[in-house]
């Protein structure tokens, strides 16, 4: 009789391995590079420095960490200093959609500064949609918000697959990168 309780009680562990095997996951994060942002910024500068419609203006791009300053003489000045900023970021490879921009402010006289904030990390009401979206595409995945990152988990690697697909078609004002890919 007391080999039949044993044998019983060891037969309700139905999946021994199951509690130290963890899910495949990945996190959806929106990181910038802050050496390439320098470096682009320093590029700029210098292309600035040599043109010839810049000679004898106040123009510039000054940089605390994530934080640029654009200067001008006048506001035309100052787009055509974002562009040569936008087209030195591209070819470094960092996504210009990571910029935010605050209004045009004016110094003296007609020069004009503005504020460009560089985004990093997923906001946390876009977090929020990405979350949401992911669980109205019905998909065999879990997501979760950690900081300003996101993280999906699933059973399967195509089920996350899937969810990345959906998430870079959803989200398109937002530069996102999917890392920490686990097995």
């Amino acid at each position: 009789m007391m080999r039949t309780r044993v044998a019983i009680t060891q037969s309700h562990n139905h999946f021994p391995h199951s509690a130290d095997r963890t899910m495949p996951s990945f996190d959806i994060v929106s990181q910038v590079d802050k050496q390439e942002i320098r470096n682009a910024t320093e590029q700029a500068n210098k292309e600035i420095a040599n043109r010839f419609d810049f000679k004898g203006s106040d123009a510039r791009i000054e940089q605390n960490e994530l934080q640029l300053t654009v200067f001008a003489d006048d506001e035309f000045k100052l787009g055509q200093v974002l562009d040569v900023l936008r087209g030195r970021l591209t070819k470094r490879n960092v996504d210009v959609r990571c910029l935010e921009l605050a209004s045009v402010e004016k110094i003296s006289g007609d020069k004009v500064k503005r504020a460009v904030t560089v985004k990093v990390g997923v906001p946390q009401d876009k977090s929020k949609a990405i979350v949401k979206l992911v669980k109205d595409a019905k998909l065999k995945v879990q997501a979760s918000i950690q900081g300003d990152a996101v993280r999906v988990a699933g059973a399967k690697k195509d089920d996350l697959q899937s969810a990345i697909q959906l998430v870079r078609s959803a989200v398109t004002d937002l530069p996102l990168q999917f890392v920490n890919f686990r097995d």
